[in-house]
Formats: C-alpha cells, structure tokens, sequence
C-alpha cells in the first residue's frame, strides 16, 4: 500500500516540460542520448569485447594451484599431473592462423558497428530536421490561420449585420458562418498536428515521456551546397553508409572462408610449467634421483591430417553468403542512383511551387492594398476588405507548405548525399 502511495505520488509530481531549442541544439542532444543511437553504441562496445575474446588464446595466461596428496607406495598422478607442493602452468597459441583470422573477422565486424553507429545517426539527424521543420510549418501556418479566423469573424459579424438590415441574402450569413468554423477546425488540427509533433521530437531527442519540444524563434536555413545531379550521386555512393556496411560484411566472409580453408594449416603453442615436489610423495624411493623444483618449456605442433568435410560445406554457405551481399551492394547502388534523381526531381518541383506561390501570395497583398484604398473611397465594404485579408492569410498557408516542401527536399538531398549532419551543424 505505502508503495502504491509513493508511485501515485511521483506521478503526480512528474510535471512534463517543454524545451525550447535551436535546429542545431536539437541536433546534438539527438545525437548523444536517442534512444536508437544508444542501443547501436552497446552493440559496437560488444563488437570490440568480441575482438578481444577472439584474440585472447594469443595472449599467455598464467594458472597456479596445489596438487598436495598422501601417497603410499608409488606417486601415482593427480588429473595426469605427478603430486606437487605448488604447481604453475601457462598456455598461449604462438601460430594458430584460424583464430588468427577469427579475430580479423571480429575486428570487421567491430569496423561495422561502427558504420552501423553513423547511419543510424544520418538517420536521426533527417528525423530531427523533418520534425522540426514540421513544428515550424505547423507553428507559422497556425498563426496565419488565427489571423485569418478573426478576419472571417469579422466578416460573420459584418455580414450578420447586412442581413438584418436586408442589404443581403440570408445564403450569406449561413456562408460567413460555413467559412468560421472550417477555420476553427483547421486551427484545432493544426494544435493538435503542433503537439504531436513537438512530442514525437521529444521522444526522438530521448527526453522523458509527455515532454515536448519546441523550435526557437532563429533566423535559420539549412545551407549545405547542394551540388549537380550527377556529382551528387557520385558523392551519395562513395559516402553511402549502407554500402559500406555490405563491403565490411563482404570483408568479413572472405575472412571466414580463409578461416575455414586455414584449418588444414599446423598450429604452435608455447607449453611451459613448473612443480615443486615434496619427499613425503616417495619419490626417491621409487625414481633413482629426486630434484625439487622442475620446468617444463617447449612449444606443441598440431598437424591436421583428416579434418572431415565440413569446412569445405562451411566455404560454400559463406561463399553463398558472398554471392548474395555483392547482389545487395548492387541494388543498393541502383536504388540509391534512382531516389537521388527523384529527390532532384521533388526539388526541382517544390522550388516552381514555391516560387508559384510566392507569386500568388504578393497578388493577395496586392488585392489587399487596393481594397484599403478603395474601402478608404467607398467603393468597398469593411466586409470585402477583411475578406481579402483572409484570403492573403490563406495564401500565407500555401506559401508555408510549399516553403517546408522544398526544405524537406533538400533534406532528403543531404542526406542521401551523406553530408546532413554537416549542413545542420554549420
């Protein structure tokens, strides 16, 4: 009961915070506590403990221990060993090529997770940026939808007024009113679009549950050079983390192939021990000649003669394995090539939208001084002209959209060009 007291407690204690942070702030917090990145990390610190298992017959150990025993009669052997006061053996393989090329495909694999470990922050760095530009979007066009929401009231109020004065129909009030409430539902979709979003940056930037991110107010843009097409896609196949993680793997089976075809190689240990004998075991009455300290020192060869056939089943499963990984670093390479071109393609398109819309917005702001210049004449209604306001805060909305569209393309350029992280950092 005192348990469930405290737990209800801390609850209530839990207050969520919201963290106000620059693109770039965001950006290296992700990168040192995301959860994702976190995980990739242990599973590199476990790839590198493996190298230093797999080299570890190469390094000498040392084993001390007793084999103290009555005996009566002959000095019979204790698990193969003679009967000793103190015995020291140590062990180390001085050339055991297999193991030695285990360890080679254990480092690899350790150069692998360490690949794994930079796309899986390219990958958070295009989460972080989109989620972000997304809070902004929603963020400027949920102000633009206020605006225009007291403009349409407004206009409600004004067009209720002619109404009742019979100066217009009454289609047009129900209009007036059909225009308010579309504007409220959009602005209570884009409040929640805002939360959703600053909580999904939250979790991505590994902050505690319910807390919320919000973009600071900064006078930003992502400026990394977008090159041509063509060295553009030449740069996203050298630098492409993908590709580098299939040719370590690659590496990593040729390695494993020469393991298994090295098993037929001698291999060489270091023997060396020493035994400290007592009298009391009857040595010196059963052996012409009694020493108390004794040292064994050599080196033991192992000559394969039959080793069965499973090495040679082992080469063709990781030949296979070969086979397939060169059929993946190709497609890879093709499916790269293609998303480059379509994301040039969406860049190309997202720019003549914006500029489209940017034509379209100064053409409201334009209707809007005309219509003050004329509402100041007479020849307007107070009516029409915030209805003309309205409508430039619409096309503030659709500028907005085409605004974040073409960020988010050159996101989407950056990084499959393997230069994000860079660009959001300058």
């Amino acid at each position: 009961m005192k348990a469930l007291a405290v737990f209800f407690l801390s609850a209530l204690c839990a207050v969520a915070e919201v963290h106000t942070l620059t693109l770039r702030g965001a950006l290296d917090i992700a990168l040192q506590q995301n959860p994702d990145i976190v995980l990739a990390r242990f599973d590199q610190q476990r790839a590198r403990a493996q190298v230093t298992i797999m080299k570890d017959p190469f390094v000498p150990k040392v084993f001390a221990g007793s084999g103290a025993a009555y005996t009566n009669g002959f000095p019979m052997s204790i698990d193969g060993n003679a009967p000793a006061v103190l015995q020291a053996k140590t062990q180390m393989a001085i050339f055991d090529r297999p193991q030695g090329l285990r360890a080679a495909q254990a480092n690899e694999s350790a150069r692998g997770a360490e690949i794994d470990i930079g796309a899986r922050q390219d990958e958070v760095a295009y989460r972080v940026a989109s989620l972000y530009f997304d809070a902004e979007e929603a963020s400027r066009s949920l102000t633009a939808v206020e605006l225009q929401l007291q403009s349409l009231t407004r206009v409600r109020e004004l067009t209720a007024v002619r109404v009742s004065e019979g100066r217009e129909l009454s289609i047009e009030s129900s209009r007036a009113d059909l225009k308010v409430l579309q504007a409220q539902q959009r602005h209570a979709e884009l409040a929640d679009s805002i939360a959703d979003t600053e909580t999904s940056l939250a979790q991505v930037l590994g902050f505690n549950p319910g807390d919320r991110v919000q973009p600071a107010q900064e006078d930003r843009r992502v400026t990394g050079q977008i090159d041509s097409e063509e060295s553009a896609i030449q740069q996203a196949l050298d630098n492409s983390r993908e590709i580098k993680r299939l040719e370590s793997n690659l590496q990593g089976k040729n390695l494993e192939i020469k393991s298994y075809k090295a098993e037929r190689l001698p291999k060489a240990n270091l023997i060396a021990q020493y035994a400290l004998l007592s009298r009391f075991n009857n040595y010196d009455k059963f052996f012409p000649r009694f020493q108390r300290n004794n040292f064994e020192l050599g080196i033991s060869f192992e000559v394969p003669i039959l080793t069965g056939r499973s090495s040679a089943a082992y080469v063709a499963q990781a030949q296979m394995d070969i086979d397939k990984i060169r059929a993946q670093i190709g497609q890879t390479r093709s499916r790269i090539t293609a998303d480059l071109q379509h994301a040039y393609r969406d860049i190309r398109r997202t720019e003549s939208a914006q500029k489209l819309a940017r034509a379209d917005l100064d053409l409201a702001r334009e209707q809007l001084s005309l219509d003050l210049t004329r509402y100041d004449e007479g020849q307007v209604t107070m009516a029409q002209v915030e209805a003309s306001r309205a409508a430039e805060q619409e096309k503030w909305i659709v500028y907005y959209d085409t605004q974040h569209a073409f960020e988010v393309a050159r996101l989407t350029v950056l990084r499959q060009a393997g230069t994000l992280v860079a660009a959001l950092r300058q």
